[in-house]
This record gives structure tokens, sequence and C-alpha cells, in this order.
């Protein structure tokens, strides 16, 4: 009789614990180390940025990132992005492979070389040096205090409400 309250108990935690997950953090969203190719459609001979994310279990040395439509890129350990020149012979249309390299593990993502015709490649001011490394801003080594703390509010509240009406209960059987 006593397992079907601590089973309760034990899955309204379970619940409480995956709604504080947030969004970004679900399985299946972008990349596992963090890489992105931006803009993700380009023209041919125009620009692409190369970026690695180095927080929470990113890739943490050198990245080399390559690709049929462009030139090998190498990002140093302590730089968080690179450029690099898509060729102005890519076919339009057409779905690349660029792959990223890391501590012995490699990550792949697409890029898409646009279709229509602009006539000029597109080419987007870059300036990786300047500007402030954003994401983690509120944060205490990462973490969101304010969140943790509700998340640890909501999860004692339930855990104390599925204690206090299984012992209700319990009294109600023993009456």
């Amino acid at each position: 009789m006593r397992a079907i309250p601590a089973a309760s108990v034990a899955l309204l935690g379970v619940a409480a614990l995956s709604a504080c997950v947030p969004a970004g953090a679900a399985p299946g969203h972008g990349s596992t180390f963090g890489f992105t190719v931006s803009p993700a459609v380009v023209a041919p001979g125009g620009e692409v940025t190369l970026g690695v994310g180095r927080a929470a279990g990113g890739c943490k040395g050198r990245v080399t990132v390559t690709s049929p439509v462009f030139d090998p890129v190498a990002i140093p350990r302590h730089e968080y992005s690179a450029t690099a020149q898509v060729d102005r012979d890519a076919r339009r249309g057409a779905v690349y492979d660029v792959r990223f390299s890391c501590e012995g593990r490699t990550e792949t993502l697409e890029l898409t070389i646009a279709g229509g015709h602009s006539g000029h490649p597109t080419h987007e001011p870059r300036h990786p040096e300047k500007g402030v490394h954003a994401g983690e801003g509120g944060s205490v080594a990462g973490f969101d205090v304010k969140e943790i703390g509700l998340g640890s509010l909501l999860i004692a509240g339930s855990v104390g409400a599925a204690w206090h009406l299984s012992r209700r209960r319990s009294g109600e059987d023993a009456a």
C-alpha cells in the first residue's frame, strides 16, 4: 500500500524536473557542441561565419572546419568564430556538408547555396573581435539563480503536496 504514494511522489518529482528544462537544452535542437554556420543559405562567392560554442561541454580546443565549397578553416582555441569564402562556382540550390572537427569529435551541419541569381555575392560585415560573448547574462557560472530557486521551490511544493495528500488519504483509510 505504501508503494502507491511513493510512486506518486516520484512521478510528480520527475514531472516537475522535466518542466524546468530550458527549451534549448532539449535533445535534437541545434549542434551538440554549439557549432553554427551563418547564414545557412548563401550565394556563390558569399561569406559564411563558422561559429564555435564554448559553453556547457562544447569544444575547448582548436576547431578545423572543412567543406567542398570553401578552403579548410582553422578556428584557434580561444576564438569563437571565423569566416570562409564560398567558392564562386558552387552549384546553386545545392546543399553541402560543413564538417567541424575538434578533440577527436566531428559534427556535420548543412550549408545551402542560394538558387536565385542576385548578381552579387552576399557579404555581411563581420566583427568577431568586437562586442561581448553573449548568452550568459544575469547568471552565476552559467546558471540562472532565479530559475534554479524557482525550480527548487516548485519541486519542493509538489513533493510536499504529494506527501500531504498521501498522509491524508492513509488517515482516511484507517478511520
